[in-house]
């Protein structure tokens, strides 16, 4: 396991961080076996492990603790707050309490005291905003996150699917206002989403702000998981939510284009003697501006197979040829990154008064 910079923190992280999300109503409902896999990624040599209190209403903070007893202080703990927690897989904010979430101070504050019962513990390493709230301005959420710090509560600031000029302007409030400084972003990047690689990266490493990347297998897909004219996996994320918003509907242009790319990937990671699952690991890691690449296993035969990738380099041919078919900057589907953009889903934020 290689051990890297957590952007200017002064904390170093695994390259792998065992991402949580599965643990749980989500995922997996069996905690014996989340239990089993967290241990097995600390035998492994991974001290950085992600959640959310939006992951299974809380229960995966819950395996945590139990995952965790007596082993806290070897782990760098993250988690996130913004989703209404009380809604099992749904992201939104129900009608009877639009209080219930956000990135308001009445809201992070809740949220971090709650995620730190759940937790059992009396800090938490990163705390992220789970997304840019644009209800609300973003110094009101950096303010209180940085009075949590303040007070111990928290050790370092995150973000996680923030657009570029956020970030830039995240820094540019701490400076102004005295804040804590942003020290995480959490991006979406894998061989079929590149687009981190075009603001985020760059920006992220002027500003010395470290990156956990998210979804490195796209959601299944770099497993050889979804393949054209065969029906979709049942119990796997197409079936899921982002399946029932149409990210896998084989009639949009840009599913299409996936399984030609997959098609090209899987070929290349045979001729190289890879898996396409190790290969797509091992290229989401590659990029220097990388502090950790999340896996988010939801069996222990998948963290194993996982691990496996842990130790391995992509010689410059395969990353020369990985460019040719997928080139750098490139997303194929704008809809995985799972970012709201008011101005450009809203047609009144682009027009004049009528």
């Amino acid at each position: 396991m290689e051990y890297r910079p957590l952007g200017g923190s002064g904390v170093k992280v695994s390259h792998f961080c065992l991402g949580a999300m599965m643990f749980g109503t989500m995922g997996n409902t069996d905690h014996d076996e989340c239990v089993r896999i967290t241990h097995t990624a600390l035998e492994a040599g991974i001290n950085f492990i992600d959640t959310s209190d939006a992951y299974s209403s809380g229960e995966s903070e819950r395996i945590l603790a139990k995952a965790l007893k007596g082993r806290r202080d070897e782990v760098v703990l993250a988690t996130k707050c913004f989703f209404p927690i009380e809604r099992v897989g749904q992201f939104s904010r129900p009608a009877t309490n639009v209080n219930l979430g956000g990135g308001s101070r009445r809201w992070i504050v809740r949220a971090v005291e709650n995620s730190l019962q759940r937790l059992e513990t009396d800090y938490i390493d990163v705390y992220q905003l789970h997304r840019r709230d644009w209800d609300t301005d973003l110094e009101e959420s950096l303010a209180a996150m940085t009075d949590l710090q303040r007070a111990g509560k928290i050790r370092t600031i995150g973000t996680s699917a923030t657009p570029a000029e956020w970030i830039v302007e995240a820094q540019r409030l701490a400076e102004r206002r005295n804040l804590a400084r942003v020290r995480s972003e959490q991006c979406i990047y894998s061989l079929l989403s590149r687009g981190s690689e075009v603001g985020v990266f760059p920006t992220c490493q002027r500003h010395g702000v470290g990156t956990m990347t998210y979804a490195p297998l796209a959601g299944g897909w770099l497993t050889g998981k979804y393949r054209r004219d065969e029906p979709l996996p049942a119990n796997s994320r197409a079936t899921g939510r982002l399946g029932r918003m149409g990210v896998w509907n084989a009639e949009r242009p840009e599913v299409q284009r996936k399984y030609d790319v997959v098609e090209q990937l899987s070929a290349l990671a045979d001729e190289a003697g890879y898996s396409l699952t190790h290969m797509a690991l091992a290229f989401a890691a590659e990029h220097p501006a990388v502090s950790a690449i999340i896996i988010g296993p939801k069996t222990l035969a998948q963290l194993e197979d996982n691990l496996a990738a842990s130790a391995l380099r992509l010689p410059t041919e395969v990353l020369d040829r990985i460019d040719a078919i997928v080139p750098p900057g490139t997303r194929i589907d704008p809809k995985e990154s799972m970012i709201p953009i008011p101005w450009l889903e809203d047609p009144g934020q682009r027009r004049r008064p009528r």
